[in-house]
C-alpha cells in the first residue's frame, strides 16, 4: 500500500510558552517570532496519495501542524482517515522533521525525514521511514517545484519471495497563481519505481506513473476549496487505481 508528510499537544504548548513572554520594549515587539505555527484541517471526498486511493474511494478527515523556527528547521505532524484493512487499519498519522531554506539564485530546498506510523493496524509492523528533498523555484505568477523519496529496505515494506525491497519516487509540480483572482492552478506528475508502485500489488508491475491537474481558491478568510482530477497508470480498479475527481474543502490557521 502507498502512504503519505503531515497534533502534536507537546510541540504547541513549547512554541506557545516560546511565545508567551510580554515584550518589555517596541524593538523587541517588532523582532521576528523565534517560533511559528500553522497547521489545517480539511475534508476530502478521497484521500488520494501517489494516484491510489486509501480510503476505497470514500470521503476522509485529515488535519495536521507544523512548528517552524526561524532558522528554517520544522517539526510537522499530518493525520488522515483511511481504509487499510487488517494491516494499515483505520488511520494514517505521519511524523516529519526537516529543514526548509533559500539557496539563492530563486531555488528553496526542502529536505528530512518522514516516519509513516498506522497506530490501529493489527497484523504486522506496516510503519516505514522515508526522507525526501525538493527544489523549488518561483517565475511570475508560476511555481515550479522537484522532488525525490526514497524508502529504503524496512520492515515496513513488502516482503515478496523473503526479499526486502526499497522503492523510489520522483515528481514535478507547478503551481499557477492567476493574477488579479483568488485561483491557483496545479499540475503535478509522478513517477515511482519500487515496492510502493500502483500496481505492485495487482499485477506485480515495479513502476508507475501518476498524475493530476486541478485548482484551488480561498473562499472566505481560512477557509479553501480544491478539485483535481487524478490518474494513476496501470489497470483501472475501481475505489483505488482508476480516475478520481476530488474534491476539498480546507480550514487553515
Amino acid at each position: 500500500m502507498l502512504m503519505s508528510v503531515r497534533g502534536a499537544i507537546a510541540a504547541t504548548l513549547l512554541a506557545g510558552s516560546a511565545l508567551a513572554a510580554t515584550p518589555a520594549f517596541a524593538d523587541e515587539a517588532d523582532a521576528p517570532k523565534d517560533f511559528t505555527v500553522t497547521g489545517n484541517v480539511a475534508l476530502t471526498t478521497d484521500y488520494r496519495f501517489r494516484g491510489v486511493s486509501l480510503s476505497n474511494g470514500d470521503p476522509a478527515i485529515q488535519g495536521g501542524i507544523t512548528v517552524s523556527h526561524k532558522s528554517g528547521v520544522y517539526v510537522s505532524t499530518w493525520s488522515s482517515s483511511i481504509h487499510g484493512g487488517d494491516v494499515y487499519g483505520d488511520q494514517e498519522l505521519d511524523l516529519i522533521a526537516g529543514w526548509t531554506g533559500d539557496l539563492g539564485h530563486g531555488l528553496t530546498l526542502d529536505a528530512g525525514m518522514l516516519y509513516y506510523v498506522y497506530p490501529s493496524g493489527h497484523v504486522g509492523d506496516a510503519n516505514y521511514w522515508e526522507p525526501y528533498a525538493s527544489l523549488a523555484y518561483s517565475v511570475g505568477p508560476a511555481k515550479l517545484k522537484a522532488g525525490l523519496a526514497y524508502a529504503w529496505k524496512q520492515k515496513g515494506l513488502l516482503t515478496i519471495d523473503g526479499y526486502k525491497h526499497d522503492n523510489v519516487y520522483v515528481y514535478g509540480n507547478v503551481d499557477v497563481a492567476i493574477p488579479n483572482t483568488p485561483v491557483t492552478v496545479s499540475g503535478h506528475l509522478g513517477y515511482t519505481s519500487g515496492v510502493l508502485a500502483p500496481c505492485y500489488y495487482c499485477n506485480g508491475d515495479k513502476t508507475g506513473v501518476d498524475y493530476s491537474i486541478g485548482a484551488s481558491m480561498t473562499v472566505y478568510g481560512p477557509l479553501s476549496v480544491g478539485v483535481s482530477y487524478i490518474g494513476v497508470s496501470g489497470p483501472s480498479i475501481d475505489s483505488y487505481t482508476n480516475d478520481a475527481v476530488v474534491g476539498t474543502l480546507t480550514a487553515s490557521f
